[in-house]
């Protein structure tokens, strides 16, 4: 039996919902990993998952033992990463159109809340095709403390006039669920990289395999 959200908004996160870019990104860093002789970086790297530029470089350089090292190490992998998506394109995660369309024709405002910086979520929406799907889009550079705090999505909230609690998150990573559920809002996560836990299991109203099941599941809050 399927459960139905009821929900006056429904707010995505982007890296690992919306874009396949967090298993790119992680390819990238491997490989670094392994030219550099630094092992198995993938616990690091999930540990950056959700958060903002300047925590996965206290993350990274705290891992590494030196900024410097993390900056050319960090730069490389955005060289890498643009060279694959520039070739092959960014990868979309499954059912994103699927449900971006179910919501529209709901009637169910959406947004988008990142810890990438605006210029480039919107960049990457634009390119992909989902930007109109929108009504408001933050970026992380817009608010003073990442995720997991509860900033990001307490202002988009904000900017939709909405309480958090009537609205439904969209989240791959801990860091994302954490602040999704310390906002006051509905979690609902769709794993990417990360397994769910206990912990995300208590903080989520569902865990969906993909974007595709959440489809038949918003409902517009009724007035």
């Amino acid at each position: 039996m399927l459960i139905k959200i009821e929900t006056a908004a429904v707010v995505f996160d982007m890296d690992g919902v919306i874009f396949d870019s967090e298993n790119l990104c992680l390819k990238c860093w491997r490989e670094i990993a392994i030219e550099n002789d630094l092992g198995d970086i993938t616990e690091e790297f999930m540990k950056c998952t959700g958060t903002n530029k300047e925590l996965t470089r206290q993350i990274m350089t705290d891992f590494l033992g030196d900024g410097q090292l993390y900056d050319r190490f960090e730069a490389e992998a955005s060289r890498r990463f643009h060279i694959y998506a520039d070739r092959d394109g960014l990868p979309v995660k499954k059912g994103v159109k699927n449900l971006l369309d179910s919501l529209r024709d709901r009637q169910i405002p959406t947004a988008l809340a990142s810890s990438s910086r605006l210029a480039t979520v919107e960049s990457e929406l634009k390119t992909a095709g989902f930007y109109e799907y929108f009504d408001v889009i933050t970026g992380g550079d817009m608010v003073d403390k990442s995720k997991p705090e509860p900033d990001i999505y307490l202002k988009t909230c904000e900017r939709l006039g909405l309480e958090p609690d009537k609205c439904v998150a969209v989240e791959d990573s801990y860091n994302g669920i954490r602040s999704a559920h310390a906002a006051g809002m509905k979690a609902v996560m769709v794993p990417d990289l990360l397994p769910p836990t206990a912990e995300m299991r208590q903080k989520s109203i569902i865990i969906a395999e993909d974007l595709d099941e959440l489809v038949p599941l918003f409902e517009k809050t009724k007035d």
